[in-house]
């Protein structure tokens, strides 16, 4: 089941999403009913407790997990989590913080494949490394535009929270 977490500005509390499967709705995860209809590129018709809204997503910054809305005659800028989000912070990781010096590990796994070697040039958010841990496979990404001066991992090898990963020049 995967769950989602919107921060409304005004709102007293997040609203919860959940699916039980990708292709399957976002559903309200207090167990209100909730319709959700796509009218049109950006544009909804929700119907939560007899309510209804009309939603237009007016922009989306993926980078920075927000959303600029237009519902009803309001605007508000919603931030947006999602379960590894929320995971990586209980852990203490903080992935804006890093620099492109080096990229230490978020989180104590197990290195399933490096993607990059040394000389490589890498833009931010470029897929560096595959961490495993929990269970689950992170994607870790570059922190910012930099080339690849060592690669300090190795594959099947485990790695402690905050070890370095990769050296960037």
């Amino acid at each position: 089941m995967a769950k989602l977490y919107v921060n409304i500005p005004g709102k007293k509390e997040e609203v919860m999403l959940e699916r039980t499967a990708s292709s399957k709705p976002w559903t309200l995860a207090n167990g209100t009913a909730a319709d959700l209809v796509r009218v049109g590129p950006g544009r909804f018709s929700v119907l939560v407790g007899g309510k209804s809204f009309s939603v237009i997503v007016l922009k989306e910054d993926r980078e920075n997990k927000t959303l600029r809305l237009r519902i009803g005659a309001h605007t508000c800028t919603a931030r947006i989590e999602e379960e590894q989000d929320r995971l990586l912070q209980t852990l203490g990781a903080n992935r804006s913080a890093q620099k492109a010096g080096d990229l230490k590990a978020p989180m104590p796994g197990l290195v399933l494949s490096v993607l990059v070697k040394p000389g490589d040039r890498v833009k931010r958010n470029d897929p560096v490394l595959v961490l495993e841990a929990m269970k689950m496979e992170n994607l870790i990404k570059a922190p910012a535009d930099a080339e690849v001066k060592a690669v300090l991992a190795e594959k099947g090898r485990p790695v402690e929270k905050g070890q370095p990963l990769i050296q960037f020049a």
